[in-house]
């Protein structure tokens, strides 16, 4: 399998319990998401809650050892044109109409669980409810792919097919990710592509599943920050993620908040 790992069953298990947890932190951070709170105190919240819990923050301080800037919140919010990497601010304030994505990584027992949700502020309009529904669809058919013996790429081509028969497209620059106690490693899942390609899933393979879907052009422009990605038409993206483990048979969602 070159450099992906499969994990035993003792470690999809502690990744079982950070999943959860990490799922439970977007449940508990929909009360917070209303017109006129900002993404820094949605983002010292879940730092709040995060340490409550005995977890820790993946994105806090990620990346300090590359060449960009070190993350510098603990969680990402992307808003309405962001397509990922969003960094909390008190200067963005949520209004009305807005669309995000939060997404956030935290580390129990040394492993990671990893998930995103879009949330609406307020009254969304036709086009993002319509636009959130497609991405959740989109994951969801992604994940059904998984189980040993089919290919990665299947994974991207059940998007792909999907979210451009309904209008939409799928970025290309930034693509699922294997994870286990490291939080980016192999193999690397695109959102889109062939079927019958990549390589074959075993049991003991875990990464995430994360489509970014635009309402425009899939083409994304980062921005001075070095982290922030945005649509390059500047119009609507969504994303929405879970881990996912492959088991004899097909696939568990890890980030479920049960």
């Amino acid at each position: 399998m070159d450099t992906i790992t499969l994990l035993s069953k003792r470690e999809i298990a502690k990744m079982r319990v950070a999943g959860q947890l990490a799922g439970q932190l977007l449940v508990h951070l929909e009360q917070f998401v209303r017109p006129g709170v900002s993404t820094l105190e949605l983002n010292d919240e879940a730092e709040r809650w995060t340490q409550a819990h005995g977890a820790k923050s993946a994105p806090l301080g990620y990346g300090k050892e590359g060449k960009r800037p070190a993350f510098p919140k603990s969680i990402c919010t992307s808003l309405n044109e962001v397509v990922c990497h969003g960094i909390p601010s008190s200067k963005q304030v949520l209004k009305n109409g807005d669309v995000m994505n939060i997404d956030v990584t935290l580390i129990v027992d040394g492993y990671h669980g990893d998930t995103s949700k879009m949330y609406f502020v307020g009254e969304p309009t036709e086009e993002a409810k319509r636009l959130v529904e497609v991405t959740e669809k989109c994951r969801a058919l992604g994940i059904e792919q998984v189980k040993p013996g089919n290919r990665i790429g299947d994974i991207g081509a059940a998007i792909q097919e999907y979210a451009e028969s309904q209008g939409f497209s799928v970025v290309r620059d930034f693509v699922g990710h294997g994870i286990s106690h490291i939080f980016h490693t192999e193999p690397q899942i695109a959102h889109y592509g062939e079927w019958g390609t990549g390589k074959k899933m075993r049991a003991g393979m875990v990464f995430t599943i994360e489509p970014m879907i635009n309402v425009g052009t899939y083409e994304v422009k980062l921005l001075r920050d070095q982290w922030t990605a945005i649509t390059k038409d500047r119009k609507l993206s969504a994303q929405c993620e879970h881990t996912i483990a492959v088991v004899e048979g097909g696939y568990e969602i890890l980030t479920l908040p049960e």
